[in-house]
């Protein structure tokens, strides 16, 4: 049974329609990416989820409850693109603060996960004085405070250098692991996304391709295997018709499900070429092939 469900969102601001018809489904303990171009209608959709925005019509539901509903929002967490924190407040007061929202959350609990996100040093400093890292770390922290079922990341780690995005992911993951916990994501850090469960990639307030990693790039990001070689048409006659193969200024492209098939291939043509190049598709790929490579 999904632990959220959406069907038919639609949402406009004015004449401009931000969402045009989008469904999905998000599954208990799953890690889902939400990917498009700017103004595809993602932050939209998440307003929508997190119950920020009434859709137009359609309609959501999490373990059978309305988004706008109290005892919704005891059971998810948010972290926005910007963050709702008070900056002249310490860390530590802010999450405590934060606690008393919330019935049977203990300072046990605050301390808890200071210590998991490496916060207890920064702990008693104002939230406007910690770097860019530290900021998006307590940000996460407060939103995981009550333990929730669903996590929301709005483009978390937007800014943040390698270190600390690694940082996150690994207390995300141990999370998931350990209590279960459901994320759901939006980022411009495609990479981000490849150990998703699922994708949903959303373009001009649509949701355009929905699936797993491995199967989205059987589709639009298949391995690549180009031939180096000064007799094109010699090789293409020595290898099977039916191979996807495209011709290039060096050579031939041929497109396969896996990099193991290339093997037979190299041994059929090992002579003929001078040499050969490798590349598995990525996440970078498929959005590339379904959203277009213009800048918006």
């Amino acid at each position: 049974m999904a632990l959220l469900s959406a069907n038919h969102l639609k949402k406009s601001f004015g004449k401009k329609i931000a969402v045009k018809d989008i469904s999905l489904q998000i599954d208990p303990g799953k890690f889902i990416a939400l990917l498009g171009p700017n103004g595809a209608g993602k932050s939209t959709t998440i307003s929508m989820l997190i119950g920020t925005l009434a859709p137009d019509s359609g309609n959501i539901n999490f373990d059978a409850k309305i988004p706008n509903a109290q005892n919704y929002h005891r059971h998810i967490g948010v972290v926005f693109q910007e963050s709702v924190l008070d900056g002249q407040l310490t860390v530590r007061q802010n999450l405590t603060f934060r606690a008393k929202m919330y019935k049977n959350i203990t300072t046990h609990r605050v301390e808890d996960v200071l210590n998991e996100f490496q916060l207890l040093t920064v702990a008693d400093q104002k939230y406007q004085t910690l770097s860019g890292g530290q900021r998006r770390r307590v940000d996460i922290a407060r939103a995981i405070l009550h333990r929730p079922a669903l996590l929301f990341l709005d483009e978390p780690s937007t800014g943040l250098d390698i270190q600390t995005r690694n940082m996150i992911w690994q207390i995300l993951n141990r999370l998931r692991q350990n209590e279960h916990l459901t994320i759901v994501l939006t980022t411009h850090y495609l990479e981000e996304a490849e150990n998703a469960d699922f994708v949903y990639i959303i373009d001009d307030g649509h949701v355009i391709a929905a699936d797993t990693i491995p199967k989205l790039k059987a589709t639009y990001a298949p391995t690549r295997l180009t031939l180096i070689t000064s007799t094109p048409d010699l090789v293409r006659k020595n290898l099977p018709a039916d191979l996807p193969i495209t011709r290039t200024k060096t050579g031939l492209s041929i497109a396969l499900s896996n990099s193991m098939a290339s093997i037979p291939i190299l041994k059929l043509i090992r002579p003929l070429i001078s040499s050969f190049e490798l590349r598995n598709g990525t996440v970078d790929d498929i959005f590339l092939t379904l959203t277009g490579k213009e800048i918006r």
